[in-house]
């Protein structure tokens, strides 16, 4: 249910509706905004009396949800959320560029492409530490190593760094070092890591699932914030279909769903989506013009030796290509890259 207040109503009055709705055992989450302020109820709001809260005279409208997501919903939260990421905002005017190998190999291998994304046009700075892997027999990662290397890369760069959570176990390894956490696809359902990463405040990247709906995506996030961690980015990386030609089948009609439904930023992962690297140009691009907030690319300056993905690695003279004509596209249509 979503309230919603004169603006001239005083802190006294809103603070005794806040204690009243809180005794019913709901959850209050208030939104103050410049022309308007917010209640949003989560819980069984059938005990709510719609007239008998629209009698009262701070109150402006009344308003019932239908959708199973509240704290996500742009219905409770008309404004976009922008997160901010030491200083770099996601799901504002810029598009966030995300860059780096699919894992790392050690601490010369991700400074050297860390410096390399950098002066690219990265804003962050991507790698594997921990990775989740098809065959038990496959490189796995480098584990804590792995998250040191990043630590050093980012002191030497500037970028903050994304890497992939895999066990609550970690969590603390990853708060301590990590600047935004992702969840991958094969971990979007695993409720108690979504739960577990809800504790914290750390921004967390929320991949989509393999097979996963759009609605079931969103009920993930909702995971999330229900534990009180507002800050949670969208992540496209492609779904599986009938095709066969490309990895996964990347859904751009996402963007403008999300917009529409929730508030939160959304970027997209073209590398996952495509698995071939002369793909990746076109799914970007595109996306830029969709109205994502950010990507989310593979860069490796040796690719034909990289431990994992190196099919859908860009080198990075071509991601620097893709970061110029992303510029153009992106001015065009209101932003910044």
């Amino acid at each position: 249910m979503i309230i919603t207040l004169k603006k001239e109503a005083q802190q006294e009055k809103i603070d005794q509706l806040i204690h009243r709705f809180e005794n019913m055992g709901l959850q209050v989450t208030v939104i103050y905004g410049e022309n308007y302020n917010v209640f949003g109820l989560v819980g069984d709001t059938s005990k709510v009396d719609e007239k008998n809260v629209m009698a009262n005279p701070i109150v402006a409208n009344v308003q019932r949800v239908d959708e199973p997501y509240k704290l996500v919903n742009r219905k409770f939260h008309p404004e976009d959320t922008i997160i901010d990421v030491n200083g770099i905002q996601i799901g504002g005017k810029k598009i966030v560029m995300i860059a780096g190998p699919c894992s790392v190999e050690g601490e010369e291998q991700i400074t050297r492409i860390a410096n390399e994304v950098k002066n690219c046009g990265a804003d962050m700075l991507r790698g594997g530490a921990y990775k989740p892997r098809t065959s038990p027999y496959a490189f796995q990662g480098l584990g804590t190593e792995g998250i040191n290397d990043l630590c050093i890369a980012r002191e030497q760069t500037g970028l903050p760094i994304v890497s992939e959570l895999m066990a609550v176990e970690h969590l603390d390894e990853f708060v301590q070092n990590v600047d935004i956490i992702q969840i991958g696809a094969r971990n979007m359902q695993n409720f108690d890591l979504l739960k577990a990463v809800g504790r914290t405040k750390k921004p967390v990247l929320l991949k989509r699932g393999l097979a996963n709906t759009i609605n079931e995506w969103i009920m993930a996030a909702e995971y999330i914030m229900s534990e009180g961690n507002p800050n949670v980015i969208f992540c496209e990386r492609g779904i599986r279909t009938f095709e066969t030609m490309t990895r996964n089948t990347l859904d751009l009609a996402v963007i403008p769903i999300i917009k529409e439904r929730t508030h939160l930023p959304i970027i997209i992962d073209p590398s996952h989506a495509a698995g071939d690297w002369k793909l990746i140009e076109s799914l970007s691009l595109a996306a830029i013009a969709a109205g994502a907030d950010g990507l989310i690319i593979e860069v490796h300056d040796n690719p034909e030796c990289a431990w994992s993905d190196g099919d859908q690695s860009l080198k990075p003279e071509k991601y620097a290509s893709l970061v110029q004509k992303g510029r153009k596209i992106a001015e065009v249509i209101g932003r910044e890259l």
